[in-house]
C-alpha cells in the first residue's frame, strides 16, 4: 500500500510516470496502474477457478440429472460427491479424479440451495424441558460398561441434569423424569423429545406414545411433543448437552461400587453448574433457573410408578421369556399365566393374585442363559435329585458342596438339598449354601437342624469366625508319671 501511495502522491504532483517509475523503482506498467485507478473501494474477494473442470465435458449433465433427482428422495439417501464418483467410473468410463467430481457437487447444489433451507432460531419460554438420551462408558464395581445417559434441559435457563440408565425403555424416561422432578421440585409444563425417543413418536401430524408414558403424564399434568423425524435441531439445547456432559462428566470415565451411587455423583455435579454463567444471557444459570421452577407446575402427592405390567405363560420349565431374554419363574409355576412387572431395573414376577413370586435385576440386551433365582430350583432338586448333575445349580455352589452332592447317593443328596431348602426360607440361599459347605468341610452330617440352625446364625451376624484353637494351654493341667509314662 505505501508503493501505491506514493505513487498516486507523485501523480497527484504532476511527476511524469517515468520519473515516478525511475524514482521508485517499479514498472512504468504499474505506475499507469494504479495513478490511472479511479475506485479503491474494498471488493469481495472473487474466487480463484481451479483447473480441471474440463475433465467434466460430456459428464456434467449426468452429475447434474442425478443431483435433480435427488430432490424427490429421501435426505438420507441422496448421492454424495463421492458416490456420483463412483457411479461415473462404473457406469460410464470416467477416469479422472475424485476433485473435480467433488467440486461440481459443491457448486451446484450452492446454486440450487432453495430459500427454505437451513435453521432458524428458536426461542424456549421457562418452564420447558428438552429431553435425550447418549451413551457414556463407566466403570460400575469395577466392571467396565456402556452406559446410556439420560439428560433433561432447561433451555432457557440452560440448566442440565443427567442420570445413568442401563437401557432407553419407557420405564428408563420415566423413572429418569420422576427423578428431576423431584430433585428440582416442580413439573415442568412442556416437554419436548426426540422421535426415536422409547415412549413414543411422531408420523406426520400423529402422534403414538406408549400407554406407561401416557399414564405418566396424567399423573404430572405435563404436555409432551416431538421432534420430526431427522430434525434433532428442533431440540438442539439438549443435542449440545449430552456432548457437553459426556466430555465434562464422563472423562475420564467415573467409578462408582452402584449405578444408583454414580446417578447421585452426576446429580450433585449437575447443581453445580447453577452457579456457571449463561453463555448469551450473562447471568448466573441458577438465578435463570428460578424462573424455569417458578413457570413450572407443582409435584403431586405421590410419585409415579414406572412399571409395566404384561401377562406371559410360563414353559414346561417355570421360565418365561421378557424382552428377548428367559426368566425363571420357577418348576412350581410352569404352565400357569403369570403376570410380569417391568421397572427400569428390576423384573419382577407375580401370581395370578398378584403375590410377588420372584425379583430379578433387569437384563438389557440379550442374554443366552437363564436368569434365575437359585432358591427356585432346590424344590425340584428334592423332588428329582438325579437331575443333579445337569442343573444350573451345580455352578453356583461351591466346591466342597458340589463334591459332596456328586458323591452322595440319592437319599443322602435329598436329605442335603432339603436342609438347604428349608434354611433358605428363613435365612436366605446364600446363608444356607454357606452353612452347608462350613458344616461338611467340619466332617459334620448336614442334617436339616444343624444346617438351619447355624444358617440363621451366619445370616444374622451371630457365627463367630472359625480360628485355630491352641490346645496347649491344657498342658498346664497334666502331669506324667515318670517311673510309668502315664499321664495324670
Amino acid at each position: 500500500m505505501s508503493v501505491q501511495e506514493s505513487i498516486r502522491k507523485l501523480d497527484s504532483q504532476g511527476v511524469p510516470g517515468r520519473e515516478i517509475a525511475r524514482l521508485l523503482d517499479v514498472s512504468r506498467a504499474s505506475v499507469a496502474k494504479y495513478s490511472g485507478r479511479e475506485d479503491f473501494s474494498p471488493a469481495p474477494p472473487a474466487p480463484l477457478a481451479r483447473p480441471g473442470g474440463s475433465v467434466l465435458a460430456g459428464f456434467d449433465d449426468i452429475i447434474e440429472a442425478w443431483l435433480g433427482e435427488d430432490e424427490r428422495r429421501n435426505r438420507k439417501q441422496r448421492h454424495t460427491a463421492k458416490r456420483v464418483f463412483d457411479r461415473l467410473v462404473d457406469e460410464h468410463g470416467y477416469t479422472a479424479t475424485y476433485s473435480p467430481v467433488q467440486r461440481f457437487v459443491k457448486k451446484w447444489r450452492a446454486l440450487n440451495r432453495g430459500g427454505g433451507e437451513g435453521f432458524t432460531e428458536l426461542v424456549w419460554p421457562a418452564g420447558t424441558v428438552q429431553v435425550d438420551f447418549g451413551q457414556a462408558e463407566a466403570i460400575i464395581a469395577g466392571i467396565r460398561q456402556v452406559l446410556h445417559i439420560f439428560v433433561v434441559t432447561f433451555p432457557f435457563s440452560n440448566m442440565r441434569f443427567v442420570q445413568g440408565y442401563r437401557g432407553e425403555t419407557s420405564e428408563c424416561v420415566a423413572h429418569g423424569l420422576r427423578t428431576v422432578f423431584e430433585h428440582i421440585g416442580a413439573v415442568p409444563r412442556h416437554m419436548v423429545f426426540d422421535n426415536a425417543t422409547g415412549i413414543g413418536n411422531r408420523v406426520g401430524t400423529r402422534v403414538t406414545e406408549t400407554k406407561l408414558f401416557a399414564a405418566f403424564k396424567l399423573h404430572y399434568r405435563s404436555e409432551s411433543r416431538y421432534c420430526n423425524p431427522y430434525s434433532g435441531h428442533e431440540k438442539g439445547n439438549v443435542e449440545n448437552a449430552v456432548g457437553f456432559l459426556r466430555r465434562n462428566f464422563m472423562v475420564p470415565e467415573p467409578e462408582a461400587a452402584t449405578l444408583a451411587g454414580l446417578n447421585k455423583v452426576l446429580m450433585a455435579r449437575c447443581d453445580a453448574l447453577a452457579g456457571t454463567t449463561h453463555y448469551r444471557k450473562g447471568l448466573p444459570l441458577g438465578e435463570l433457573f428460578t424462573q424455569d421452577v417458578a413457570a413450572s407446575l407443582e409435584l403431586p402427592g405421590v410419585g409415579f410408578e414406572a412399571v409395566r405390567y404384561e401377562s406371559r405363560k410360563a414353559d414346561k420349565t417355570g421360565n418365561l421369556l421378557v424382552d428377548g431374554n428367559t426368566y425363571a419363574a420357577g418348576p412350581a409355576f410352569h404352565g400357569r399365566m403369570l403376570t410380569v412387572g417391568l421397572g427400569h431395573d428390576v423384573v419382577q414376577i407375580l401370581d395370578e393374585h398378584s403375590e410377588p413370586v420372584r425379583t430379578f435385576p433387569r437384563v438389557f440386551g440379550r442374554q443366552a442363559e437363564t436368569i434365575f433365582d437359585p432358591a427356585s430350583l432346590v424344590p425340584l432338586l428334592v423332588a428329582k435329585p438325579g437331575a443333579w448333575s445337569h442343573s444350573p445349580l451345580r455352578a453356583l455352589v461351591t466346591d466342597p458342596v458340589r463334591d459332596w452332592l456328586d458323591k452322595a447317593p440319592a437319599t443322602d443328596r435329598r436329605r442335603l438339598l432339603n436342609a438347604v431348602d428349608a434354611a433358605s426360607g428363613s435365612a436366605g440361599f446364600d446363608a444356607a449354601m454357606q452353612a452347608a459347605d462350613t458344616l461338611i468341610q467340619r466332617g459334620d452330617t448336614p442334617d436339616m437342624a444343624m444346617l438351619g440352625m447355624l444358617a440363621r446364625r451366619l445370616s444374622n451376624g451371630t457365627e463367630p469366625a472359625a480360628t485355630n484353637v491352641d490346645l496347649s494351654v491344657y498342658d498346664t493341667f497334666t502331669t506324667v508319671n515318670t517311673v510309668t509314662g502315664e499321664v495324670a
